[in-house]
């Protein structure tokens, strides 16, 4: 079958995670790459050595092997490389969130719609193979009634160190912190499973008055299509880090943990659920992979779109005013 060459604006830690990813992918090539950073091209390129750097965002996309654009950069600047990607004629791959202005990620839906082109964004829970079987149990009924869904996040650092080299934005609140990077992630798994969320209430904790700095603590309460959604988040304090999303119901109980493992319950206790991955993280991403790959196709496929982002988005930037 086909392979899609991918034009990559953005080799921080999740542009240079696909360019491995794509690089390794039977239905995927990458034609070629830019960052402004030096430094992080020249990284992206010793993994990666016949990677080709381009001179600029234009030159990539407009190259003639690029059949996709995956944008990679931080938030703020989204809107401004997916309008060129699609001015360019290109299909497009959106990291989340889809942007932090509410009003000009609606615009840019708008022309998403316009150009008829295939989009995506990159909610990785889309494709995971811990919330596809979750979604498959909630739709064969063995778990009952939905009695409620709680969210509980802690991170003994904010940025995890991993995103060293993105903490000058992570870390701020005009564009980062764990609300808009980690909870958008379940919301948009209980948007799609559940369906949509109104907020009831929510607080939010910052560490100065200042307001740069992004937030530490959210608690928050909303309503999915009627079943109550609680959300406990922490940055901060010695301990583990804590991924858990969990579907309560009145038959069995299901909970996405550590991000990738899925759990049952239908007495006292918790049971894996065997996912068929020895690396479950892995499997999610080329599973988004293959999925967008039927996209492109033409087939049927399980990808986040613009429109499912945006209303995630709706959602996030509203709590974030607590």
């Amino acid at each position: 079958m086909s392979s899609y060459g991918v034009a990559i604006i953005g080799l921080g830690a999740v542009g240079r995670r696909f360019l491995s990813l794509m690089t390794a992918h039977p239905r995927f090539h990458v034609a070629g790459a830019w960052d402004p950073d030096a430094d992080a091209c020249a990284g992206a390129q010793s993994a990666a050595p016949e990677l080709r750097i381009g001179a600029d965002a234009a030159a990539v996309m407009a190259a003639p092997e690029t059949d996709l654009v995956y944008v990679a950069c931080p938030p703020l600047h989204h809107r401004a490389h997916v309008l060129a990607a699609l001015a360019a004629g290109k299909a497009v791959f959106c990291e989340k969130p889809l942007g932090i202005d509410v009003e000009e990620s609606r615009a840019l839906v708008a022309s998403v719609d316009v150009s008829g082109l295939p989009a995506a964004v990159n909610f990785v829970y889309g494709s995971a193979p811990a919330g596809v079987e979750l979604g498959n149990r909630l739709r064969a009924g063995a778990l009952g009634n939905v009695t409620g869904v709680e969210l509980r996040l802690h991170f003994a650092q904010w940025p995890r160190p991993w995103q060293a080299s993105a903490a000058a934005w992570l870390s701020r609140r005009a564009q980062g912190g764990f609300v808009r990077e980690v909870v958008s992630h379940f919301l948009f798994l209980s948007h799609r499973l559940i369906g949509p969320a109104r907020i009831e209430r929510a607080a939010l904790r910052y560490p100065s008055r200042s307001g740069e700095m992004a937030e530490t603590h959210i608690l928050a309460r909303l309503d999915c299509d009627g079943v109550p959604v609680g959300i406990l988040g922490q940055a901060g304090g010695v301990g583990p880090d804590i991924v858990e999303f969990t579907v309560w119901g009145d038959e069995g109980s299901c909970r996405v943990r550590d991000w990738y493992r899925l759990d049952e319950s239908h007495d006292t206790a918790w049971t894996e659920v065997a996912l068929g991955a020895e690396n479950p993280a892995e499997a999610a991403y080329l599973r988004q992979l293959d999925n967008l790959a039927a996209l492109l196709d033409g087939e049927a496929h399980s990808m986040p779109s613009f429109a499912e982002a945006l209303a995630v988005q709706e959602v996030i930037e509203a709590l974030l005013q607590g």
